[in-house]
């Protein structure tokens, strides 16, 4: 007998946060892991790749998540491949707009380990996160373990991000810096800081305004370095 062939998941999200994270948490289960970071990408690799299931994002740059869906819908090859939504605003709208295009389930963030676990495991009709070969029981641990890995993640791509926005600042690139707040804009409520995401989205729609007040834009960015500043690991950091 051949062996037998690993589950596929693919991963389409702009956040390097939530893809890193979420790669490492499937990797553990012995997941192949495939991630992009838009949804015209996103219909590429599961094209070439032919993934078991996907999660996707909502709200992304190019093809949105929601975009992505109904490009799936049309697609013979990929029209049956469930999908889990991943957003920060899960209201009944967002809900109702991703199951209507073909969504199986709807996950808000931050996410947490047994939820990913519970779900996963009833869209593909098996128990396909077995860690190790046998049941792995879900504690408050599980879901510290995984925050502290968003956390880390954060923290240590932040100081890229912060040069990016203040090149931006400098040449008053709005265009440059709407990308890199739209991506702290979804981490925030992720790793469990709604006030990042807050913030960020009053940057973003500034940013969109015909005449932009760039002084405005400067004080509100140095607003958010400070909010990073103050994001920690939790205390109950585990040794792992």
């Amino acid at each position: 007998m051949g062996l037998k062939k690993k589950t596929t998941v693919l991963i389409v999200d702009d956040s390097d946060i939530t893809r890193n994270s979420l790669r490492s948490f499937f990797e553990d289960y012995n997941l192949d892991v495939i991630t992009c970071n838009d949804g015209l990408e996103g219909i590429q690799k599961a094209l070439e790749y032919k993934p078991n299931f996907i999660f996707l994002d909502l709200l992304m740059p190019n093809l949105n998540g929601l975009k992505m869906l109904q490009v799936m819908k049309v697609i013979k090859d990929l029209k049956n491949t469930p999908v889990i939504v991943i957003s920060g605003n899960t209201n009944k709208q967002n809900v109702m707009a991703a199951i209507e295009a073909g969504a199986e389930k709807v996950l808000s963030k931050p996410l947490k380990k047994e939820v990913i676990v519970k779900n996963v495991n009833e869209i593909m009709g098996a128990e396909v996160l077995k860690k190790h070969g046998a049941d792995k029981m879900m504690t408050a641990d599980d879901n510290i373990e995984l925050r502290i890995r968003l956390i880390k993640f954060f923290l240590n791509s932040f100081p890229e991000k912060q040069k990016t926005l203040l090149d931006g600042l400098d040449t008053q690139n709005a265009e440059l810096i709407n990308v890199v707040v739209h991506e702290i804009k979804g981490t925030g409520g992720l790793i469990g800081y709604p006030e990042i995401t807050v913030l960020a989205s009053r940057i973003m729609n500034k940013l969109n305004q015909q005449h932009i007040d760039w002084n405005y834009i400067r004080y509100e960015i140095n607003e958010l370095f400070d909010l990073v500043k103050k994001v920690e690991i939790p205390k109950e950091e585990l040794s792992y």
